[in-house]
């Protein structure tokens, strides 16, 4: 990981490929996955955005979510009950995602899951594409999922029903 010191100006205004995290001034690169996290990531989102309907959900793949004037982040999957005012997400998510890297340290991902929970997401995912196993974590807590079902109020993901 490698941070840059940039105003919010600069950030907004240049184009990263991929995308970057904006912490405090900081710019910090995501851990980019591999196949493992790619295809997991791609299946999620296939999952969630063939139910937006029946969910009221929009599913959106790696959007930046501002959550305070001097923070964004830019979960792996994000869904939002409706369509952002701006380009960027300002009102906190019902459900942030974030699929595990093999350069993801514990200290730098449990900041992300603080960050969303502070800013008022209601449900975190962090899903391991090595075996498939999920945590949900809320204000309350944090679990493993249940017979690997991922679930946020009335959205709920099979993992082990995914392809591979």
């Amino acid at each position: 990981m490698s941070t840059t010191a940039v105003s919010v100006f600069d950030y907004l205004h240049t184009a990263y490929r991929p995308d970057v995290d904006y912490v405090d001034g900081d710019i910090e690169e995501r851990n980019l996955g591999e196949y493992d996290h790619a295809r997991l990531q791609g299946l999620i989102y296939a999952y969630l955005l063939t139910r937006e309907k029946q969910w009221g959900t929009i599913t959106l793949p790696e959007q930046r979510v501002q959550l305070s004037p001097t923070r964004f982040r830019v979960p792996d999957i994000t869904v939002v009950r409706e369509r952002p005012k701006t380009g960027i997400i300002t009102e906190p998510p019902i459900l942030c995602i974030e699929i595990l890297s093999p350069e993801d340290t514990h200290k730098r991902l449990r900041a992300r899951i603080d960050d969303y929970l502070g800013f008022g997401v209601p449900f975190v995912w962090v899903i391991d594409p090595e075996d498939r196993r999920g945590w949900v974590y809320t204000p309350e807590g944090a679990r493993e999922a249940p017979g690997g079902v991922l679930s946020a109020g009335d959205i709920s993901v099979p993992l082990a029903e995914l392809g591979e």
